[in-house]
């Protein structure tokens, strides 16, 4: 059949404005759910709201649909109906200070407990203080210590006179207490001792020794008698303490009753209290402090700076009684930011730390709700993708330092208590990344059971388009945008096909589509108009592409100034101009290549040189390879393909890659193999199979538009077009200056479904069929293709006749 051009028609589908029931967003009512993505969100219902374990969620897709917006906004509304959850507060654990205990509490009451704590710690602290320093305190103290003083020097006395009795004086020297024998009252030097009688000189040394068993007994009481002073000192402290503790602690524990778990902590506060009261007021001269009180007297606040920092309250995560299940997205998941982090203050060269010093992460914030995470940000940060899988498989939140695993730093650690969690995870991601988790991540899969694959692009209906309006009002809401006229929303909806490279799809990358709105409503605004209108969403995307557009215009002025050269009038044999697409930076623009043809004698190969130079990908030569496939099942039956062929893509200094210049090639083959010329008005797209039907391609109408603009720049004549694959007519969604050139008749573009069809376009000669016999009619391109073919077989077997060999000698015709 005879290929006729595409009505102009069919070159771009319109949205009618007059469709769309509203003359501006300002009527319709926002979307309700999350557009096209059917399939994503019944994904996200169900892991949502399952708790089976291991049933977490990750959301993949191209970028720019939307996913974290969808789910962010469905998480919401399904939490604010959620039970919220419990506060948690870290307190001192006064049997173990380095591993400070998790207390769950009613939501709100973590702030109530923390400023009881505190208010309550303070009156203690005045009113202890005011006891201490009190007359009775005094006096009672006062009486406890003369009365040791009096017991101990009574015991000095009495020995005392046992000695004078004997002549001997107990006598204060400075290495302490001494025994010497007297005369008159005076002591005896050692000269005069020396030359006293014997008799008499050893009687006072009897004397001395035994006084001296006697002071040694009376000193040795001192440790244990000022052991006693101490108790009963620490005794009568305690006895005050409890006194004052007691007379507030009654009040504290009436303000939380029915919590078990506060009473046990006052308790324990109360008994720490009483024991290390004068410890904690800084009283005791002589008293060590460990870290942990280094720290409160560091402290600002007026309670720790005196020590009571140890009864302060933590609290790590508190909330709102009626806010519901939070929603918490974390930007940045350090191993800090995701399961919290313990700081150190340097005090004396050390790095110290508390339970004060716990902060939480985004665990801690997100407990009894849901975390939204970026795969890739927790991914590329140390020890938090780790951190992240043992969290989920533990259920509980345990906050470790990364010193612990670094073991470069020497600190003061804490342990702090594990923390029980049933946090929903939500990981956003693309698909790739998701892949690859999947097969190379072996717990992957048993930690994140739910996939929700967003699309990137839907159907295009009525209806859809209907719909596609609502999310344009949503997002002209959202934004405080001006309001659309139904004429720019219909023009977005073309925009949104193109992008979808379907004029039967639209895409559902929303940044996308939020950009152009924004510029389109810049650019009212700059205008003074109060509406946006569909030549303010024109002006955007002229915009949009005159800044992207600089490396397109170069290239294309390399092809008007003949430094690349492609022909677009006249014939030539061999030679054809091929249709590629170069994306740069996210920008697309099409540009024609030429691709030429040499054939002669040889063994059947098709010489690819863009691949013996490694600049052809492994698509490109499978394309390829699939003309010689089709030359050897289409002609010269039951005869060896004795041809040697080469294709070159001319003045490409890139990689070559894609199948999507197999049919031209394989039309430049032709042409050079029956010696018929091609029309280089016309360029070509399209892959090709072994059977010689056309397949359909990528990228169509920025190929299109690239050797349009090269026509358009050399002067529209009628005869120049592209050949397309016949499957590729729905994607068409060209500019309107290619549209209006069709409607003159200056600019063609043909459907081909075979190789037949398209040969015929080009060379203007009939392809030809297999006759019954078995031969191609006379002056058929097929015709002289399979004579030239049986040429090179009758000359191959002559050659190997005269040399005795197969050998590999090619003949160049």
């Amino acid at each position: 059949m005879k290929v006729r051009p595409l009505k102009p028609v069919q070159f771009y589908r319109p949205c009618d404005p007059s469709a769309l029931p509203f003359k501006t967003t300002d009527e319709v009512m926002s979307l309700d759910g999350a557009l096209g993505q059917d399939r994503a969100m019944e994904a996200i219902r169900f892991g949502s709201a399952t708790l089976a374990e291991g049933f977490n969620l990750f959301l993949y897709g191209p970028p720019g649909t939307g996913k974290f917006d969808i789910v962010h906004r469905f998480l919401s509304e399904k939490a604010a109906g959620e039970a919220t959850p419990d506060d948690w507060v870290y307190v001192n654990n006064f049997d173990d200070t380095h591993k400070p205990t998790a207390m769950p509490l009613p939501p709100g009451r973590g702030l109530e407990l923390k400023q009881a704590i505190h208010q309550t710690i303070d009156d203690i602290r005045a009113a202890v203080i005011t006891v201490f320093e009190s007359d009775d305190y005094r006096n009672r103290h006062q009486v406890l210590e003369e009365s040791y003083r009096q017991d101990q020097q009574h015991a000095f006395d009495s020995l005392s006179e046992a000695a004078a009795a004997k002549n001997v004086a107990l006598i204060m020297t400075p290495r302490g207490f001494a025994l010497a024998p007297t005369r008159d009252g005076q002591v005896v030097g050692p000269d005069v001792f020396a030359k006293l009688e014997d008799a008499e000189r050893e009687r006072w040394q009897a004397d001395i020794k035994e006084l001296e068993k006697e002071l040694e007994a009376i000193i040795a009481t001192i440790p244990r008698r000022t052991k006693e002073l101490r108790n009963k000192l620490q005794e009568m402290n305690r006895e005050i303490t409890a006194y004052v503790v007691d007379s507030h602690m009654s009040d504290l524990l009436t303000g939380f009753g029915g919590l078990p778990q506060v009473a046990v902590f006052v308790d324990a506060m109360r008994a720490d209290l009483i024991d290390n009261i004068r410890t904690v007021l800084g009283m005791d001269g002589d008293a060590k402090a460990d870290g942990s009180q280094l720290l409160s007297s560091m402290s600002s606040n007026g309670g720790a700076a005196l020590g009571f920092g140890r009864y302060e309250v933590n609290v790590v995560v508190t909330n709102s009684p009626e806010s519901g299940a939070p929603v918490i997205y974390e930007d940045h998941p350090t191993l800090g930011n995701l399961i919290g982090r313990i700081e150190h203050v340097e005090h004396m060269g050390a790095l110290l730390t508390d339970f004060r010093m716990i902060k939480p992460g985004a665990f801690h914030l997100a407990l009894g709700g849901y975390l939204l995470l970026d795969a890739r940000q927790v991914l590329i940060q140390p020890f938090a993708w780790e951190a992240l899988k043992r969290t989920i498989r533990g259920r509980c939140i345990k906050t470790e330092s990364p010193g612990k695993y670094l073991t470069v730093i020497g600190t003061v650690s804490l342990e702090p208590a594990p923390i029980p969690h049933e946090v929903k995870i939500v990981l956003l991601g693309d698909p790739m990344m998701y892949y690859l988790l999947s097969a190379y991540d072996p717990e992957f899969s048993e930690l994140f059971k739910v996939g929700a694959d967003f699309g990137d692009r839907m159907e295009r209906t009525p209806e859809t388009e209907k719909r596609f309006s609502e999310c344009i009002a949503m997002l002209v809401k959202k934004h405080n945008m001006r309001a659309f006229e139904k004429t720019a929303v219909a023009r977005i909806i073309e925009y949104s096909a193109r992008e979808a490279g379907d004029s039967e799809r639209l895409s559902l990358e929303l940044a996308k589509i939020k950009d152009l709105m924004h510029e389109a409503d810049w650019i009212a605004g700059a205008e003074n108009s109060n509406r946006v209108k569909r030549g303010h969403v024109e002006q955007a995307l002229d915009a949009a592409r005159y800044r992207k557009d600089r490396i397109r215009e170069r290239s294309q002025e390399a092809i008007q100034r003949g430094d690349i050269l492609i022909d677009t009038t006249s014939e030539k044999v061999g030679q054809i101009n091929a249709l590629s697409v170069l994306q740069i930076g996210g920008y697309s623009f099409g540009r024609p290549t030429r691709i030429t043809a040499r054939t002669w004698m040889g063994k059947g190969r098709v010489i690819d040189i863009e691949r013996e130079v490694e600049l052809g990908g492994s698509l490109h030569s499978k394309g390829v390879m699939i003309l010689t496939s089709y030359l050897s099942s289409h002609f010269v039956p039951g005869t060896p393909l004795a041809l040697a062929a080469s294709l070159v893509f001319e003045q490409s200094y890139g990689g070559v890659d894609g199948d999507s210049a197999s049919s031209t090639e394989l039309y430049a083959l032709l042409s050079a193999l029956s010696d018929i010329p091609i029309k280089q008005s016309l360029a070509v797209t399209g892959s090709v199979n072994q059977h010689g039907l056309v397949q359909a391609i990528g990228g169509v109408n920025e190929k299109i538009e690239g050797f349009f603009d090269i026509c358009q720049e050399r002067g529209l004549n009628g005869e120049q077009g592209v050949l397309i694959p016949v499957s590729n007519v729905k994607h068409l969604m060209l500019r309107q200056d290619v549209v209006g050139a069709a409607r003159k008749g200056r600019f063609r573009i043909y459907p081909v479904e075979t190789i037949s069809q398209g040969i015929e376009l080009l060379t203007g000669v009939p392809a030809g069929i297999r006759r019954p016999n078995g031969t191609f009619k006379d002056g058929t391109v097929f015709a002289a293709v399979e004579s030239r073919l049986l040429g090179f077989a009758d000359a191959f077997r002559s050659f190997s006749k005269g040399s005795g060999s197969g050998g590999e000698m090619e003949t160049r015709q």
